[in-house]
């Protein structure tokens, strides 16, 4: 493997992160860790860092609740033309309450859905011919519902509801992925999401997304981090996923959707809702 294969991991220090950059790390990839908490990352890196042999890791910040630190951020990879071969947008969260962004959008869409948008959309001139981004997604977006504008400024109509909301950024998601694959098809850049299961994670344990009963029935269903990003370590690093876009893929398969969602009647509109929602710093 040529020395110059870059990789740039969201939240490359979470569960499921930690795991997607320590594999991509023994595949030999330069990597970008684009982590929150760049002092709790830079001890995930060192370790990272001894058990992979690979000494190519490096943390930046990033806050993905912030339009204006994704431009910071993607304008230093620009700067320093980096030629990308991966990028996992693996960040995400679950806010327990309803917040706003000093940008005016609802904390939970900025960091699950537009500063993952903005970033890749930036990130696109540099990505190299047989590049591939992931988008990490989660079996929610069935429930999800886009109503636009409130989805922007509020994740839904009507009361906050974090379960919704989430689901809400999660479906948008996945629609972006398969508008962004359509776009890039001819580029040789491949789009997909990968649908982790529910996977025991900070998103989980922090929020008690679940009543006590409820954990008691899930627990079984629960997955340990590393078989959460299993699948989406596949659809970056397997041969044989090369080529393969425009899929969301549950279990490492290919999940066979219906049209109701790849070609959902609101994937065009999101795109240019979005667009424009962020048109100040897609300039």
């Amino acid at each position: 493997m040529s020395e110059m294969k870059w990789a740039i991991i969201t939240g490359a220090d979470g569960g499921m992160g930690t795991e997607i950059t320590r594999a991509v790390a023994k595949a030999g990839y330069r990597i970008i860790m684009a982590c929150y908490h760049p002092k709790k990352a830079e001890v995930v890196r060192e370790r990272l860092s001894k058990e992979t042999g690979n000494p190519d890791l490096e943390v930046m910040a990033i806050d993905l609740s912030s339009m204006q630190s994704v431009v910071a951020f993607a304008s230093q990879i620009l700067e320093r033309n980096l030629p990308i071969s991966l990028l996992m947008n693996n960040a995400g969260t679950m806010e327990t309450g309803f917040h706003t962004t000093s940008e005016g959008f609802e904390r939970t869409v900025s960091v699950n859905y537009m500063g993952p948008y903005l970033l890749t959309r930036i990130l696109i001139p540099l990505m190299v011919r047989g590049a591939r981004i992931v988008n990490m997604v989660s079996c929610t977006y069935a429930i999800g519902k886009l109503d636009f504008p409130d989805f922007f400024h509020r994740g839904k109509t009507g009361t906050f509801w974090r379960i919704p909301v989430y689901s809400n950024t999660k479906l948008a998601l996945l629609l972006f992925t398969f508008e962004l694959s359509e776009q890039l098809r001819e580029k040789g850049i491949t789009v997909n999401a990968a649908d982790p299961g529910i996977v025991s994670t900070d998103i989980i344990t922090m929020h008690k997304w679940f009543d006590p009963l409820t954990d008691i029935f899930f627990r079984p269903f629960i997955r340990k981090p590393k078989k959460g990003a299993s699948t989406a370590i596949g659809l970056l690093l397997d041969e044989k996923e090369a080529g393969v876009t425009g899929q969301l893929y549950v279990n490492n398969h290919r999940k066979n959707l219906s049209d109701k969602y790849t070609n959902h009647v609101q994937k065009e509109q999101l795109w240019e809702v979005t667009e424009r929602a962020l048109a100040s710093w897609l300039k």
